[in-house]
C-alpha cells in the first residue's frame, strides 16, 4: 500500500476520533502499527496532525469565538470562561512538558492504548448508570457559565489522558460532567480546550522533532493535517446531535471492545 494512502487513512482516523471519547492517539499508534505506516517520525505524525482537529474548532465556532474576542474587554463572563480554559490547560502542559519523551518512548505501544481503553470504557458505562438530575434543554452559551474551580477540576482529569488510549475529550468530558456542567456543556468545553491543548502540544513537538523530519515527510504531515480538520469537521456536529439524543454509554462498550481485540492482536503478535 502506498504511504500516501496510510497517510490519508490516518488522517481520517485522527479526524473521526479526536473528539470522540475512544482516543485518537490510541487509534493512530493502532492502525500505524497495522499499515505499517514508516512515515511516523516517532510519533510527531500522530501528534502533528491533531492541529487539522484545532482548526476544524476554530472553523466551528468561528462566529462564537468572533463574537467571544469582541466582547472579552468587556465581559465578565468571557473572561472568566476563557480564563476557565487557560487554567484548565496549565496541568496537562506542565506534566506533558515535563514527561513527553518519556511518554512517546515508553507509552506509545498498542498494549498501553488497549488497557487504558478498557479502564475508560468501564468507567464511562458506570459514570452514565449513575442518575443524574433531568436537565432542560440548554443554548450553546450555557458552556460560557463554567467556573474557574470547574476548569481546574476538568483541567487536573484532562492530564489522565497523557496515556495514550484514555482520550483527551474522553477525559475532559467526563470531568466536567462530574464537576457539574450537563453532557452538552461539558462536551462543548473539551472542543474550546482543544485549541491551546492540541495546539501548543503539536507545535512543541514539531520543534523538537523538525531535525528528524525530511522534506517528503514535511508533505504527510500537512496531508494528514488537512484530511483530519476535513474529517474533524464533521465529526464535531455528529456528535453534538448524538449527545443531545443519546449518552455516552456506547462509547464505553466500543472502547472494551476495541481494547479487548487489540489484546489479542498483541498476544498473537499481530502488532
Amino acid at each position: 500500500m502506498s504511504e500516501w494512502i496510510k497517510v490519508i487513512i490516518l488522517g481520517i482516523v485522527e479526524g473521526i476520533t479526536e473528539f470522540l471519547p475512544i482516543s485518537s492517539t490510541g487509534h493512530l499508534i493502532v492502525a500505524a502499527a497495522i499499515l505499517n505506516f514508516q512515515n511516523s517520525v516517532g510519533g510527531t505524525f500522530e501528534i502533528f496532525i491533531q492541529l487539522g482537529a484545532v482548526i476544524a474548532v476554530l472553523v466551528y465556532y468561528r462566529q462564537a469565538l468572533i463574537q467571544q474576542a469582541r466582547s472579552l474587554p468587556s465581559s465578565r463572563q468571557t473572561q472568566t470562561f476563557w480564563l476557565a480554559i487557560a487554567i484548565a490547560f496549565v496541568p496537562a502542559a506542565v506534566i506533558g512538558l515535563l514527561l513527553h519523551d518519556w511518554i512517546k518512548i515508553i507509552l506509545f505501544s498498542p498494549a498501553v492504548v488497549a488497557v487504558s481503553l478498557i479502564v475508560g470504557g468501564i468507567i464511562f458505562i458506570l459514570i452514565e448508570r449513575r442518575p443524574r438530575p433531568a436537565q432542560e434543554p440548554e443554548s450553546d452559551e450555557a458552556v460560557m457559565q463554567i467556573s474557574l474551580r470547574q476548569g481546574l477540576l476538568i483541567g487536573l482529569v484532562q492530564t489522565l489522558a497523557l496515556i495514550p488510549g484514555v482520550s483527551r475529550s474522553g477525559a475532559s468530558i467526563i470531568g466536567g460532567m462530574q464537576v457539574g456542567l450537563s453532557r452538552r456543556a461539558a462536551t462543548q468545553f473539551s472542543f474550546y480546550l482543544a485549541i491551546p491543548t492540541l495546539g501548543i502540544a503539536t507545535l512543541y513537538d514539531l520543534v523538537k522533532s523538525l531535525d528528524q523530519i525530511s522534506s517528503s515527510q514535511i508533505a504527510f504531515l500537512l496531508v494528514g493535517m488537512i484530511v483530519s480538520g476535513i474529517v474533524a469537521w464533521l465529526s464535531i456536529g455528529w456528535l453534538l446531535r448524538y449527545i443531545s439524543r443519546n449518552s455516552f454509554a456506547a462509547f464505553g462498550y466500543y472502547r472494551i471492545l476495541a481494547g479487548l481485540l487489540i489484546l489479542i492482536a498483541v498476544a498473537a503478535q499481530w502488532l
